[in-house]
């Protein structure tokens, strides 16, 4: 991963003048935001592409997925503005990933951020901002988390 952000900071200073920003964004963004809140999280992920959830949280009894099994949707952006969702999950972890570390933003339920979403978009998602998202963060003080047992891999050296 160290890589890739080499090769998005040469992109940044090569074309700097043309005021274009480049940033790691879309499936590769968000793949990788899959394994690092399952690592952080103890989680175990889902095949790709699953319906509405990325992850479940295994009971610690037998390690079978089961209905004890909490699902959780994972969403990360490599930008400031903010994520979108299709419908709303049973648990939700948002992470930023700026100035080349892992940011915890949201993790809470998911009908919490679901009901403060913005109307739904030609495309099926609704959006949410990441200001928004740290705000019920705050407020979901008392909700059920997720507790993190990894910390967060470090990008730099």
């Amino acid at each position: 991963m160290k890589s890739l952000y080499k090769v998005v900071d040469e992109l940044n200073r090569e074309f700097a003048e043309e005021t274009r920003k480049f940033t790691l964004d879309g499936h590769l963004v968000g793949s990788i935001g899959e394994v690092v809140a399952a690592y952080a999280f103890s989680l175990r992920l889902l095949e790709s592409s699953s319906a509405g959830h990325d992850a479940v949280l295994m009971p610690e009894d037998d390690g079978a997925v089961s209905d004890h099994s909490t699902p959780v949707q994972i969403k990360m952006t490599g930008g400031n503005r903010g994520v979108a969702l299709y419908s709303s999950p049973k648990h939700l972890i948002v992470l930023q990933l700026a100035d080349k570390e892992f940011r915890l933003v949201y993790n809470g339920p998911g009908a919490f951020v679901w009901n403060k979403c913005n109307r739904e978009q030609k495309n099926g998602q609704r959006r949410i901002s990441l200001s928004e998202l740290r705000k019920l963060n705050e407020d979901a003080a008392a909700t059920p988390k997720l507790t993190q047992v990894n910390e967060f891999p470090k990008l730099t050296t």
